[in-house]
């Protein structure tokens, strides 16, 4: 897969976008290097600690929950506009403890130009990073609209923030 380097505020607007209408992938891959993506809605990108920060949420119930809590990095893939609809909502609904979605859905995986990271290539754009904080939300600290509306079983996400190592589009 041909790369194009960026700036990682350059397609905030996308990232943005894609996360409102389908979201995006979070790739982590396993003790084996095996990749497991599952589709994020929710995520930021910006500055903490004076550097590029991509922010993701995942609730412990899941399996990616449990492959990122032992990984270094990770990635995140985002589709370009409508593009892969059905896998987006084939990887946010099913687990990767019951079937190989990468298998099952004939995704193409591309190596990271880190060496435990993968992406996935029919995405547009993509940010390696590496996990330098996390932190659980805490029902005692966050707003009971938010609660009522999210976390109506009390499943409450883990934050993590990885530093972002590389940020890129597909070229061509």
């Amino acid at each position: 897969m041909q790369r194009q380097d960026m700036e990682f505020t350059d397609c905030f607007v996308d990232f943005c976008s894609a996360l409102r209408s389908g979201g995006a992938f979070l790739v982590v891959q396993d003790a084996k290097g095996r990749p497991n993506p599952m589709t994020i809605g929710w995520g930021t990108i910006g500055v903490i600690w004076g550097e590029a920060i991509l922010t993701v949420l995942v609730r412990p119930s899941r399996f990616t929950f449990g492959l990122i809590e032992k990984a270094k990095h990770f990635s995140v893939c985002v589709p370009s506009g409508a593009t892969l609809k059905d896998e987006r909502a084939f990887c946010g609904s099913r687990s990767g403890r019951d079937c190989d979605k990468i298998r099952e859905l004939g995704l193409k995986v591309a190596a990271g130009i880190e060496r435990d990271v993968s992406v996935l290539e029919d995405c547009g754009l993509f940010y390696e990073c590496e996990t330098v904080h996390k932190t659980r939300v805490l029902k005692e600290t966050l707003e009971a609209g938010i609660i009522g509306s999210f976390y109506p079983r009390g499943d409450f996400h883990t934050i993590y923030n990885g530093r972002i190592l590389h940020a890129y589009r597909k070229a061509g």
